[in-house]
């Protein structure tokens, strides 16, 4: 059952987060707007703009609107990771690049090692 809730869930909220559902709401909302603009009533015009048609339309609007900003921070969050890794590579590269120059370094310090032993044993000859 929960199962299906949730897939129910998720077609009605599919359906419901279009700008089409927002102007068929509207188009809904206005079908009522004759009567309560003859009721002269400004009670129930009022009544008719904040009930009806904010409501139905703005439901619509704001879940489009949630669609739209989900997905710019789903696309700044995998720019961001994207990035990340590139980076990653880079820093592994730089410390590939450290480790050959260290062994490097360790060998000429070897060489000039053995070179100044070399010159000392000469010179005390």
């Amino acid at each position: 059952m929960k199962r299906f809730n949730m897939w129910l869930a998720t077609i009605i909220t599919d359906g419901v987060a279009t700008m089409w559902c927002a102007y068929i709401f509207a188009a809904i909302a206005l079908i009522s707007l004759p009567k309560a603009l003859q009721s002269g009533d400004s009670i129930v015009i009022i009544s008719w703009v904040a009930q009806t048609f904010l409501q139905l339309v703005l439901l619509s609007i704001i879940m489009v609107g949630q669609k739209v900003q989900s997905k710019k921070v789903e696309d700044t969050i995998n720019e961001t990771h994207t990035a990340s890794l590139a980076e990653f590579e880079l820093a592994k590269e730089a410390r590939n690049n450290a480790r050959a120059e260290l062994v490097e370094l360790h060998q000429i310090s070897r060489d000039i090692h053995t070179l100044m032993k070399e010159v000392e044993a000469k010179l005390s000859h």
